[in-house]
């Protein structure tokens, strides 16, 4: 056995990685993940399509380093997504509702106006909004009738990408790890067990959960991947894998990382974080029956923002241009951008927001623009690690991964602006390796997440070189744009 499956499902492409103990890649092929986006706010995915090409995906890494290679899969995913299926049948009910999707804005509108957001909080770590899947499921419940029938008739099934996955591959397993159950807005942060106050506030049928496990350890088997029985000994949210997979094992560690949307973690040890300053407590992993936790930034458009400005206004080609076409103009030339398609994230959480590009004249060029979109990057990073020092949290540090940080120009620019050093890994499949990681500790290939930590390599760092004058007139420029935004809202 000289294999370890990943299995990463994220927003908009699912990934199969076939990782060596060192941690060098085997393999790799991924599938693109149709987004639909329904009416403004609103994002879902087909369920069906998702398990479809995650299975071809994973069988054509196994195609590629062989079966008998493959000693144990780990499974990451989008967390807060959330997906209805018949327990009966195993099919999905109704598409699946994505964690970019705010629908559920008024739910948690009412629910703030009757003054539960503490409580809430108190038991959560997390904030009423709309992200999380709570909200999602009751919509779904008040608004989809087949969700509704199946729910009356005690045979639906409700959970996040990785429980559904672990339901098709196994043949019916119900379960979820403690990391994904930890964005449902239904788990107590300090049990790691489903509240029954907090599904009966949003209406929740607490049987059509998943049963909560560890994140590392004998979860299930499959043979549906390579023709022969394989365990599944690891499973964890994207963000929390992705710590995992940059080495974010001692308390004050943090990681950044920018896919579709960009999140900020810092681990916080083995006590649940409060935060002050409207960031999150989560559950980091949990091994052993003990959890670990972190706190965290969530920005809800990064690698989405890129996408935009290709697919839908076209003043891109390619993501690869980006780097060159921001470093051909000396600055933004005044423009700033705001890239709030989906509502801003922390520290603001308002799920009606939405996206401005300021500052433009008429010698802004395209350049001038995808350089605003690079840069919103890393103002809004500073943001939330401006929030995390307020709560006590001061990295010198910053471990960067996602799709987006091939970009050396971003790179350099986040450790501009934040004032860090900002060190990329060797592998840049972070979250993927994470899972890999956990699963490898589950069967048992290493003793722990520490000595799992030799698959994790460094591959280049940079320095901050922006003078403070300079950081702080962006700065200023940044929150005069995101005040506009949320003045706008007011009128």
């Amino acid at each position: 056995m000289t294999h370890i499956l990943s299995i990463d499902e994220g927003t908009t492409s699912t990934r199969a990685v076939a990782f060596r103990p060192e941690g060098r890649i085997g393999a790799v092929h991924g599938e693109e993940i149709v987004q639909h986006f329904p009416q403004s706010g609103w994002v879902e995915h087909d369920p069906a399509e998702i398990w479809e090409k995650t299975l071809r995906a994973a069988n054509r890494v196994v195609e590629d380093v062989g079966a008998q290679s493959i000693a144990a899969i780990g499974i990451t995913n989008q967390r807060e997504t959330i997906v209805f299926w018949d327990r009966r049948t195993g099919d999905p009910l109704a598409p699946a509702i994505v964690w970019q999707d705010r629908r559920g804005a008024a739910i948690c509108a009412d629910l703030k106006a009757r003054g539960l957001e503490d409580d809430v909080q108190g038991r959560t770590g997390l904030l009423l909004d709309p992200y999380f899947s709570a909200s999602k499921i009751r919509w779904a419940l008040e608004n989809w009738p087949e969700v509704r029938a199946a729910a009356k008739a005690k045979r639906l099934a409700i959970g996040t990408i990785d429980s559904w996955l672990i339901w098709r591959l196994t043949g019916g397993l119900h379960v979820t790890d403690a990391t994904n159950a930890a964005r449902t807005l239904l788990m107590d942060l300090e049990r790691c067990t489903w509240d029954a106050g907090l599904a009966a506030l949003f209406d929740v049928p607490m049987e059509a959960l998943p049963e909560i496990v560890d994140c590392a350890g004998r979860i299930g088997e499959t043979r549906l991947i390579g023709g022969r029985t394989i365990p599944i000994t690891g499973c964890a949210g994207d963000q929390q894998a992705a710590a995992i997979g940059q080495v974010c094992l001692e308390p004050g560690a943090v990681k950044s990382t920018y896919g579709t949307g960009a999140f900020v973690l810092a681990h916080a040890g083995g006590t649940a974080p409060v935060s002050s300053n409207r960031l999150l407590s989560t559950v980091a992993w949990r091994l052993g029956g003990r959890p670990a936790y972190a706190l965290e930034g969530s920005i809800f458009v990064a690698g989405s923002a890129i996408k935009w400005m290709r697919d839908q206004i076209g003043i891109i080609a390619s993501a690869s241009e980006t780097a060159e076409l921001a470093a051909s103009v000396p600055d933004s030339g005044g423009v700033t951008f705001v890239p709030a398609f989906n509502g801003l994230g922390a520290p603001w959480w308002e799920p009606n927001a939405r996206g401005i590009i300021t500052g433009i004249s008429g010698g802004t060029t395209r350049a001038h623009i995808v350089r605003a979109c690079l840069e919103a990057m890393s103002l809004q990073t500073s943001d939330l690690l401006d929030a995390m020092r307020r709560d006590g949290v001061s990295p010198s540090l910053l471990r960067v991964d996602g799709g987006m940080v091939a970009n050396d120009w971003l790179c350099q620019d986040l450790a501009d602006v934040l004032g860090v050093t900002v060190e990329r890994p060797r592998v840049v499949e972070t979250t993927a390796l994470g899972a890999a990681m956990l699963a490898a500790v589950g069967y048992g290939l290493f003793a722990d997440l520490e000595s799992a930590s030799v698959m994790w390599h460094a591959e280049r760092r940079f320095e901050p070189a922006l003078d403070e004058e300079t950081r702080s007139v962006r700065k200023t420029n940044w929150a005069t744009a995101v005040g506009q935004v949320m003045s706008g809202l007011q009128r």
